[in-house]
């Protein structure tokens, strides 16, 4: 029956296409070109209506065997492609597990930062807690209510970044100002001892602003540490052990300590504080100008005029304050001659740290 023998020789056709592909697209087009809507097979399916009623029962079994030999032939080869084609790309796309790993940078929390909670955690180990306050604060928190007088030098506009004020008022239209970006953290201690009662022990850690040209030791926005201690029975031996007790948890316990003289409008009497030069070990070098000392903060007695602005009667309580600047802290501490280097991003600088 030629009918039957165009498919068996179809079908053996078709077998041979489908062994001989060599990957799943080239298996997809012999699909496509039997069993598709134009296929060889397809066309004998369609012409079914057109074969002799004695020949329909033998071509009909023939079509069906043929054709489940075909898609049985397509699915196991399609499965075997497959399967060669992912290891094939898993092989390609490995990894070789002998090679040395690429170490990645690990990011670390800058010094300036790390300094600032080293210094927070040192008061905070001997009972002091953490106050803060705004960086745009008012002349009189920042000034007046720190005994500091009207004609002092850094309340003008040549020491002190002060914030147009745009109310309308007669002094605004005049360019004046009451309003300034702070010059120290010490405006907290004066809002904390207006809102807190006796006995107070704080460090207040924060960004301050000057009007001052970078330079080794000087920024125009620096960080800042003030301390406050207000309680009973307070004296200068108090303030002078805090100083000497923090300078050796800072930069060891070999380094001495010393007060000097100094004058700050809110402090009675004042002192500057200096620590042991950590590079000469005080015999004196070209980083502390040969005297063996270097300036680490400034402190004193709080001044009885200060408490008066507070409503704390100095009758019966006594403190003292001192301010610090983080990166000359930092400084201090890694012996880095240049405030701007912490600032500058240099990454093989910080790395150091």
């Amino acid at each position: 029956m030629a009918v039957v023998d165009e498919l068996v020789a179809l079908q053996a056709e078709s077998l041979a296409a489908i062994e001989a592909a060599s990957d799943t697209a080239a298996l997809e087009q012999v699909r496509v070109s039997v069993l598709g809507k134009q296929g060889s097979l397809t066309g004998y399916l369609r012409g079914m209506g057109q074969v002799p009623k004695e020949q329909r029962a033998e071509v009909g079994k023939t079509l069906n065997v043929v054709r489940n030999a075909v898609e049985g032939a397509l699915e196991a080869k399609k499965a075997d492609l497959s399967r060669a084609e992912l290891e094939a790309k898993m092989e390609a796309g490995a990894v070789d597990i002998t090679l040395p790993g690429r170490a990645q940078q690990v990011g670390t929390r800058h010094l300036i930062s790390r300094i600032t909670d080293e210094i927070a955690d040192i008061f905070m180990g001997i009972g002091y807690s953490v106050a803060s306050g705004t960086e745009v604060e008012s002349d009189y928190y920042n000034f007046e209510a720190l005994n500091t007088p009207a004609d002092h030098p850094a309340r003008g506009m040549q020491d002190t970044f002060y914030v147009v004020d745009r109310s309308g008022d007669t002094a605004a239209v005049r360019g004046e100002s009451d309003v300034l970006l702070r010059t120290q953290t010490s405006g907290v201690q004066a809002h904390v001892m207006e809102q807190q009662k006796p006995p107070i022990y704080i460090i207040a850690p924060g960004k301050v602003y000057r009007r001052d040209v970078a330079d080794p030791s000087h920024l125009p926005q620096f960080n800042q540490i003030e301390g406050l201690v207000v309680d009973k029975g307070i004296t200068f031996g108090d303030l002078k052990g805090t100083i000497d007790y923090f300078c050796k948890q800072m930069f060891g316990e070999d380094r001495k300590t010393r007060l000097r003289p100094h004058y700050f409008p809110f402090t009675e009497p004042s002192a500057e504080a200096d620590v042991s030069c950590g590079i000469c070990h005080g015999e004196g070098c070209r980083f502390c100008k040969g005297t063996g000392w270097v300036e680490v903060l400034g402190c004193g007695m709080v001044d009885p005029n200060v408490f008066g602005y507070a409503d704390i009667d100095p009758e019966v309580y006594s403190g003292f304050a001192f301010g610090m600047g983080v990166e000359r802290i930092a400084c201090l501490k890694y012996n880095v001659p240049d405030l701007r280097m912490l600032l500058e991003g240099d990454m093989r600088f910080l790395r150091q740290f």
